[in-house]
């Protein structure tokens, strides 16, 4: 199973619908897809469908542990979702405490990396979308996942976020005590607009080819997918954004496929 993470220490920047889309488009490929909610606002898990507010058994719950692996089965928390092969670890507000719960407490850092080990033989990918926060949530995702992906909304502010996000990254990368593969995905591309020009200039001038060479531009089709619950590369698969993202996926592969399997944890 591929493990790729999504992440972005600022939010609205298309975290979301780039784990969404992109799991469309697997589905497409007859990919079988996981889809992790690490966000205690559960975005994700409200766009299939859920209330995230009244989860009985959610990611919260495989945390919930007095060593470093799940004291339960991971499989009891998927949910099996309206669309068909796609599945999903869903989100719970109680996402929001595990921080304070949890505090210096060691081992909690692999905790999903174990529970995503456990569901490997079950899917082909799993797509885990981060919240904006550094926490135990974002160090899980950023150790179980092999490529991790870094929506910028080509806007200042956005870019300044990332460099945030650059210095976490940093720190995850020696915790690990090896690389992390990541591409910087340009999103919400308005081409009208000089600002999102200039923005979209200056990422490739300071991050160079850690920069998806294509952009996500701006699609209000976007916000129509979300309001029916189904990704916009299986609603409108013509649309503008659906497309941008297929390409982004042809080029994630290509350059997966010239990489090795690496399996991040072992028993």
């Amino acid at each position: 199973m591929r493990t790729w993470a999504v992440a972005n220490q600022k939010g609205g920047v298309g975290k979301t619908t780039t784990a969404i889309t992109l799991a469309g488009h697997l589905l497409k490929q007859g990919k079988r897809v996981l889809l992790v909610d690490l966000d205690p606002h559960g975005s994700m898990t409200t766009y299939l469908g859920y209330d995230p507010d009244f989860m009985e058994n959610s990611v919260y719950q495989l945390f919930q542990t007095k060593g470093v692996k799940p004291e339960i089965d991971p499989h009891s928390v998927v949910l099996e979702t309206h669309i068909v092969g796609l599945s999903l670890l869903p989100a719970s507000t109680a996402l929001a405490t595990l921080d304070r719960q949890l505090g210096s407490k060691e081992g909690m850092g692999l905790v999903l990396a174990y529970s995503l080990k456990a569901l490997a033989d079950d899917y082909d990918y799993a797509l885990i979308d981060c919240p904006p926060l550094l926490g135990v949530l974002m160090v899980n995702a950023l150790a179980a996942c092999e490529h991790l992906l870094l929506p910028v909304q080509t806007e200042f502010l956005a870019i300044k976020g990332l460099e945030r996000m650059m210095r976490t990254l940093q720190m995850i990368i020696q915790a690990r005590q090896g690389s992390l593969r990541y591409t910087i995905i340009p999103t919400m591309f308005d081409r009208r607009t000089r600002a999102a020009i200039d923005s979209l200039r200056t990422l490739r001038e300071k991050y160079g080819k850690d920069v998806w060479n294509s952009v996500i531009p701006v699609d209000t089709q976007f916000r129509e997918a979300s309001k029916e619950g189904i990704p916009l590369s299986m609603m409108l698969p013509n649309s503008r954004g659906s497309q941008a993202y297929e390409a982004l996926l042809k080029s994630l592969q290509a350059e997966e496929q010239q990489q090795p399997h690496l399996k991040r944890v072992t028993s």
